[in-house]
């Protein structure tokens, strides 16, 4: 795991990077320059890229060697799927099957032959080698250093994913990740509880620990995330969001849909998957959620994760411009007739990058040493004013 030294630096830099199913959303603080300044990159996601590479090889019926790492499913899996339908021959290390399922009995009767890190090596020569991923830390160091930009001095590392985690046989990963979010929401109640440093990722977490592994030489502190719970966070950094104590933010992802209702910490949150719902039905469960009606079964049944509700006291609609907070990148859902006013959040005149700004808030929760410059930073945008022109590195 990456250690929690640095090498000393006036300018502090903090690489963020917040890992969706779409894309992977760059962005690199620097506390010399104001936030809208940053650089920042918007990419293909890595299970996106993983898909391509797999589909452009389909017509050549090439042997499949995948090694390396448990990362986010979705397009890769579907892919991998598909190969091993039409026969191809498809070989997966154990930790780079997980991708597909906790539970690798379930992975060979896919069709895919589990192999040792050995047989992999033998492998290796005569089949199309994939390693896979979350968080590619030399591919990025690259592209900043194509354009004059090193990471040599940085002072942490944090990424966000979406981790179910790692539920017993039979249990359910819905009802095993809320578990999870009601067991985080009563032991600190505040959106930076889903971040930890990476010596400090429960071991049920087991894509946030495969980020940490395949992290392993950083030559800083890394922090990982989940990502709703950092783009939430991120939006509340929109200053007529951070003007209001008691909202409710809507996350609208690719694959997953998160509404956090926020007052005196976190007073409920409900997860379901973006693909069962519409508008209506979306809005409805606003609505349940801020009245404290909501139940957990209602998402549950639904087929999605499930729902939470802490708050004793309704939230009012009405009171306030807008009704609800949205961000993420199927943020669209609310501009077809909404029956709620909603506002798109748009922290440091960016949406796309609200999860940076998030897993930047929580690294300066965890790391005492950045908390000072990064507060100072998301709490007026201001760096310190020093022009990149104008000093030596």
């Amino acid at each position: 795991m990456a250690g929690r030294n640095c090498p000393a630096t006036l300018i502090m830099k903090i690489l963020t990077v917040d890992i969706g199913t779409g894309t992977q959303d760059i962005f690199l603080y620097d506390s010399d320059l104001d936030i809208e300044n940053g650089f920042k990159l918007v990419l293909p996601s890595p299970t996106m890229m993983v898909h391509r590479r797999l589909k452009q090889a389909l017509p050549a019926r090439t042997p499949i060697l995948l090694t390396g790492h448990q990362m986010g499913g979705g397009p890769s899996a579907w892919a991998i799927e598909e190969i091993a339908r039409a026969k191809i021959p498809v070989y997966m290390t154990p930790s780079a099957a997980t991708t597909l399922n906790d539970e690798l009995d379930r992975v060979e009767k896919l069709g895919i032959k589990l192999v040792s890190e050995d047989e992999a090596r033998r492998l290796s020569s005569s089949a199309l080698h994939i390693e896979l991923k979350d968080f590619d830390f030399e591919l990025i160091s690259r592209t900043f250093s194509d354009y004059g930009v090193s990471m040599q001095d940085l002072a942490a590392v944090a990424v966000a994913v979406f981790d179910h985690g790692n539920a017993p046989a039979g249990v359910s990963d819905r009802q095993f990740r809320f578990d999870y979010l009601d067991e985080r929401i009563k032991a600190e109640n505040s959106l930076s509880a889903f971040a930890y440093l990476s010596n400090d990722i429960p071991k049920i977490m087991t894509r946030l620990g495969a980020v940490a592994n395949s992290a392993s030489l950083l030559p800083c502190p890394l922090v990982v995330m989940d990502t709703a719970p950092a783009a939430v966070l991120g939006a509340d950094f929109d200053p007529a969001v951070m003007s209001h104590k008691h909202k409710i933010i809507v996350n609208v992802g690719n694959f997953h849909t998160l509404a956090f209702r926020l007052g005196e910490g976190i007073e409920g949150v409900f997860e379901h998957h973006t693909g069962e719902i519409d508008l209506p039905k979306l809005e409805k469960y606003i609505r349940a959620l801020a009245d404290g009606s909501l139940k957990h079964q209602d998402i549950f049944d639904d087929m999605g994760h499930g729902a939470l509700v802490y708050g004793k006291e309704p939230f009012e609609f009405g009171r306030d411009e807008f009704d609800v907070v949205v961000t993420g990148p199927r943020r669209s859902m609310f501009m077809n007739r909404p029956t709620l006013k909603p506002y798109f959040a748009v922290p440091f005149g960016d949406m796309m990058i609200a999860g940076c700004f998030g897993l930047l808030a929580a690294t300066a929760e965890i790391l005492p040493e950045v908390a000072e410059a990064v507060t100072g930073s998301l709490r007026n945008g201001r760096g310190r004013g020093v022009a990149p022109w104008d000093r030596s590195s």
